[in-house]
């Protein structure tokens, strides 16, 4: 299996489509806390300066400069790293956006170890898990940039507050051209039968390189891609595990309270089958490279080798 780059970063994808959009929906305004460098929406403050506001390093008054903007009509779509468009401003996105139900868009760049040199205070593990327990917020992560561009619609057209987990650089190509986006549902990227990996961001081109290495051991590996993890497709994924009887779970995040334990919480609802988890093991991050990063936390194509036949093992 041949692994190549998408052609175009995640961020100058971002601000393409923001801008596209713009261009017929008024209602579209960008908020940055001084990274429009870092995420790539400068073009959008420069073709759009008075729909763009810098607040400066003040996350939480982002969010609330961007809830008012929102009560007032407009969609904004306020931009940070990850660590701090959750962590810090956890209680202005409950108050001011969840608990009212506005439909603001808080994008956070840079998730889990893809904060790299940044180190560990840049490095929110625990963002999925945060913003999955908060009512009315969906929670959403494109794979590559072809998903991305075929979500945009619902992510525009979405009628509640939505936490997007943007990786900055190029993504490794998992979807073809034609892919079609199903908010809520999880999307089939290689069919299997004796173990199923779902897997999200960064950890599906992980767990596809697994699955090529269990097929070489005789072993049938489905891998299924969880983007939406919040409304959570759990009619889907019982479907996967009902089928397989063995389930690995790969997240660039901590596996407690993101996709680990929600793959898990409907395994115990549905479908009780052997579960194993790859992802940061409850740990602070610290600085390096994305590779050095996960054979540290132990989040390579080998580790979810190692977990699938544990949990074959079990289901035997």
């Amino acid at each position: 299996m041949t692994f190549v780059k998408d052609q175009n970063e995640m961020r100058k994808v971002y601000c393409t489509l923001l801008s596209e959009s713009a261009k017929t929906d008024d209602r579209i305004v960008v908020l940055e806390a001084d990274l429009m460098a870092s995420n790539g929406t400068k073009d959008f403050f420069k073709n759009f300066p008075e729909r763009a506001y810098n607040v400066g390093i003040a996350e939480a008054n982002m969010i609330g400069v961007a809830a008012g903007l929102a009560s007032c009509g407009k969609l904004p779509f306020a931009n940070t790293f990850t660590a701090f468009a959750t962590r810090r401003c956890y209680d202005q996105i409950t108050i001011s956006a969840a608990y009212t139900n506005l439909p603001l868009r808080v994008v956070g760049t840079d998730p889990g170890l893809a904060a790299e040199v940044n180190g560990g205070t840049h490095m929110s593990m625990e963002d999925v898990s945060i913003m999955r327990a908060m009512p009315n917020m969906a929670v959403f992560e494109p794979v590559d940039e072809t998903q991305f561009r075929a979500a945009w619609d619902w992510i525009v057209s979405y009628e509640g507050p939505l936490y997007i987990r943007l990786f900055r650089k190029n993504t490794t190509k998992i979807f073809d051209e034609g892919y079609t986006f199903e908010p809520g549902k999880v999307s089939l990227v290689k069919d299997g039968a004796d173990v199923v990996l779902f897997a999200s961001g960064i950890m599906v081109a992980e767990a596809l390189k697994a699955a090529e290495a269990l097929e070489a051991d005789g072993i049938s590996a489905a891998v299924v891609n969880v983007h939406t993890l919040k409304p959570f497709d759990s009619e889907g994924v019982a479907a996967w595990l009902k089928k397989c009887g063995a389930a690995v779970t790969c997240e660039n995040g901590t596996v407690l309270g993101g996709l680990g334990s929600a793959v898990a919480e409907c395994a115990a609802d549905n479908c009780p089958v052997p579960v194993k988890k790859i992802g940061v093991q409850d740990h602070f991050g610290e600085v390096g490279t994305l590779s050095y990063l996960q054979e540290k936390y132990h989040m390579t194509a080998k580790d979810i080798v190692e977990a699938a036949k544990a949990a074959i093992d079990m289901k035997k």
